[in-house]
């Protein structure tokens, strides 16, 4: 039996839990050739969103292109990424070649065909003739037009995707966005979501004073409902073939914070316990070996990041996790854990959110990596 719970990669149609409503209005949205800005923190299951919405728009027809924008060192590397990831919708190699001389005429576009397994697929494009700002500037205005002259080509709606969106803020500055926000504000048999998992630098992205101001519909995503993601869990181990102890799945929803990646995580990790045991039921005691393991298997990890913090770092990182991330500035919490004073703790704090080892909901904070979490309350003083 295929352990049905999945991390660690987008998760498939049969592992996808709940987000109904914000899979609707999403390809609802693209359908309308909307500009869709969607702001997530990391592990709540965004990219494995967005795969479903353009699988779902590919059955309807359109053409889909998805682009990862932080996997990129350079704006021209990302421009050359960009332009791959749409000529390789053109279905018949023999016009590729054609298609980009005809669309891009500041550059001359070098396309080559390595084998599959290059990381960037079967089809690669490069500009090497672009060197100055101003080459640039020129080859992103008509990379940026390629949506919708691929649109007008194939006489079919296209919808782009381009995940960590927030990354474009490392390209040329502010320059980038007011060039693509300049191309996509005409194209409307184009669909587009621009992803983010840094919600402080997304929501900054769409303030009054940038070119995305009021660009588009903004989805943010929350946490699935707890008690919906553990009937999940049960129900998914229960259709395996393995019989879940009372209370399996919300412990497993609590102890991984509610997090759809740890969630999985832990599940999946849980399910291989009881399976190698030739076990057909799971119990919490499953569950606390299979996060021993864990803890066990990522040792060497935490250390590493625990010995690169500061003494206040770590005694901060301690107590948001002992106070549950609350009233951290206050008098009797710092005396608790000996935080020293407030400016200390908030720069402390500061640091670990720049770090992407907690993050920020209101006025709690709390550790990214719930097994980081608990490795800290367990091994730390």
């Amino acid at each position: 039996m295929q352990n049905p719970f999945v991390y660690g990669e987008v998760v498939p149609a049969a592992a996808f839990v709940n987000r109904v409503a914000e899979l609707d209005r999403l390809v609802g949205d693209l359908a309308a050739g909307q500009k869709v800005f969607l702001i997530s923190p990391r592990r709540y299951g965004k990219s494995s969103l967005i795969r479903h919405a353009l699988a779902a728009m590919t059955r309807r027809g359109a053409l889909t292109v998805e682009v990862t924008v932080s996997s990129f060192s350079s704006y021209v590397a990302f421009l050359e990424g960009y332009a791959r990831a749409l000529v390789a919708a053109e279905t018949k190699s023999d016009r590729v070649r054609s298609w980009l001389r005809d669309t891009i005429r500041s550059a001359r576009a070098e396309v080559r065909y390595a084998p599959d397994t290059s990381p960037l697929g079967a089809i690669t494009v490069s500009f090497p003739a672009v060197r100055s700002d101003r080459d640039v500037s020129r080859l992103a205005q008509e990379v940026f037009a390629l949506p919708a002259r691929l649109a007008e080509t194939r006489h079919q709606q296209v919808v782009v995707a381009l995940d960590e969106f927030q990354a474009i803020g490392g390209f040329n500055g502010g320059s980038v966005e007011h060039a693509m926000r300049a191309a996509v504000q005409h194209q409307r048999n184009v669909g587009y979501v621009f992803a983010g998992s840094e919600p402080s630098l997304m929501e900054r992205m769409l303030g009054p004073k940038r070119p995305f101001y009021k660009a588009g519909p903004v989805i943010r995503l929350e946490k699935i409902p707890a008690d919906e993601f553990a009937a999940a869990i049960d129900a998914r181990f229960s259709r395996s073939g393995i019989k879940p102890e009372p209370g399996l799945g919300a412990a497993i929803v609590d102890l991984a914070g509610n997090l759809p990646y740890d969630v999985q995580r832990l599940a999946h990790e849980t399910w291989d316990e009881v399976r190698t045991g030739g076990r057909r039921r799971a119990t919490l005691d499953d569950l606390h070996q299979a996060l021993r393991r864990l803890l066990t298997e990522q040792q060497t990890m935490f250390e590493a990041i625990w010995q690169r913090l500061t003494l206040a770092q770590r005694a901060v990182l301690r107590a948001v996790v002992l106070e549950d991330g609350r009233e951290l500035l206050s008098a009797d919490a710092r005396t608790r854990h000996r935080l020293g004073g407030p400016s200390t703790v908030q720069a402390a704090l500061a640091a670990l959110v720049r770090d992407d080892l907690i993050t920020r909901a209101g006025a709690r904070y709390a550790v990214v990596d719930s097994l980081l979490r608990e490795w800290v309350a367990r091994q730390t003083f």
